[in-house]
């Protein structure tokens, strides 16, 4: 039951379709930090952030449901330091979306995903912004949580 529900919360918020989670899925929970990570036949797929859920950034299949924000490749090494998202260094957005969605910030060059974030502002005036935060940075390739589901997910 618990497992049907987390299934459910998981579509629900991220927006994604069961079948990418496994038919009947082994899951199990590691956590670390007040962080829980959900781990989906092996695969480590969802954490729970606070009061969000959140696709790991190794949840490919997953990432590619949220709304999209590109950013210069300036910004790069800012994002995966842990920075929040900044209006000048957005590119183009995909998607649109309302304050408080989840979004993927992806680079402009490779465009892979670098950081799991919160939109700030909705989709419209993200795209009208000239300065100032735009999204809060929730998880970003480099920091511990990544570290940490690298390591579960050899």
């Amino acid at each position: 039951k618990e497992i049907r529900k987390l299934i459910t919360d998981i579509k629900d918020r991220i927006k994604i379709s069961e079948e990418l989670l496994g038919k009947n899925p082994k899951v199990e929970v590691a956590e670390a930090d007040g962080i829980k990570i959900f781990i989906f036949d092996s695969k480590p797929l969802i954490v729970s952030h606070g009061r969000f859920l959140i696709p790991t950034l190794i949840f490919e299949e997953g990432l590619k449901f949220l709304p999209k924000i590109i950013v210069d490749m300036g910004a790069v090494p800012h994002v995966c330091n842990g920075a929040d998202v900044m209006a000048p260094g957005i590119v183009k957005l995909e998607g649109e979306f309302r304050k408080e969605d989840l979004v993927a910030v992806l680079d402009e060059k490779n465009r892979r995903v670098i950081a799991v974030g919160l939109a700030l502002k909705n989709s419209r005036d993200i795209a009208e912004a000239k300065r100032g935060k735009v999204v809060k940075n929730l998880h970003y390739v480099g920091d511990k949580l990544w570290r940490i589901i690298k390591s579960l997910s050899q």
